[in-house]
């Protein structure tokens, strides 16, 4: 018997959003390291946060082709648990310790949409496209292998936001060596009364945690990344003054919990 954990809240359950945790996410994942305007960056930070100033406006883009499951098989079900997803973290201090902060995150399913929200990714709809990596070799699937090529694109309400491409140089022998701050997001659910709007029913900084956490097959190489000015986005205000690394990895956590850092919810 499944629990209601989103709406609709139904007699079974069946017919959630999206079941309850755990959460067990796989993907692989095209990462690419870039340098944005430090004021850019900056602006996009909550009062929490502070910019990091060594980090000199640097920020990475990911794109993501993720298969999902709960406790009970949800990856045989892959029209409603595929998803692709396409987001960029920002460098910046909490406290003095070196964070990533997510302004901005697009996905193409709504129960991903809502389990974004509920740990504080301000997910929006899109459409996530990458190069996929097959067993079979031949013309049409990249090798992970020197000179390999993978290339990535998002875009929202009919507009391209988004363009990577990396190409592979090198295998990736220790994945610690890659490095990971902590993800730092802003949960904000707004009260829709007539004189409440001011007064958010949850506001909340929080660090995801991500459990068993692992990274397999990691190739680096050249990063490049466009993101396009487009009507009614701010996305491009981010727009690479120049770009790093690049990365292709496969990548499995899971989730079940979250850690509140600060709580300015309406009471």
């Amino acid at each position: 018997m499944k629990s209601n954990f989103f709406v609709p809240m139904t007699p079974r359950g069946l017919s959630n959003i999206s079941p309850p945790p755990p959460w067990h996410y796989a993907g692989d994942f095209l990462i690419i390291d870039f340098w944005a305007r430090p004021d850019a960056v900056a602006s996009l930070l909550p009062a929490e946060l502070q910019p990091d100033v060594k980090a000199e406006g640097h920020a990475q883009a990911y794109f993501i082709d993720w298969q999902y499951t709960a406790a009970h098989d949800e990856f045989l079900d892959p029209a409603r648990y595929q998803y692709r997803e396409f987001f960029v973290l920002v460098d910046a201090l909490f406290q003095g310790k070196p964070v990533a902060f997510c302004p901005y995150i697009f996905v193409d399913n709504d129960a991903a949409i809502a389990r974004g929200w509920a740990q504080g990714f301000p997910k929006r709809y899109g459409t996530i496209l990458q190069t996929r990596l097959f067993a079979a070799s031949g013309p049409a699937s990249p090798k992970l292998a020197p000179g390999g090529r993978f290339g990535a694109s998002a875009s929202t309400a009919g507009q391209r936001i988004a363009r990577g491409l990396v190409t592979l140089e090198k295998a990736v022998t220790d994945p610690a060596a890659l490095g990971s701050r902590p993800t730092i997001n802003l949960r904000h659910f707004p009260r829709l009364a007539a004189g409440q709007w001011e007064r958010p029913a949850v506001h909340e900084l929080v660090e995801s945690v991500m459990d068993n956490f692992t990274v397999a097959d990691a190739w680096m190489g050249k990063g490049e990344l466009t993101l396009p000015e487009c009507e009614n986005e701010e996305l491009s205000d981010l727009a690479p003054v120049r770009c790093g690394n690049g990365y292709r990895m496969s990548v499995s956590y899971s989730v079940t919990d979250l850690k509140t850092l600060v709580d300015h919810s309406a009471k």
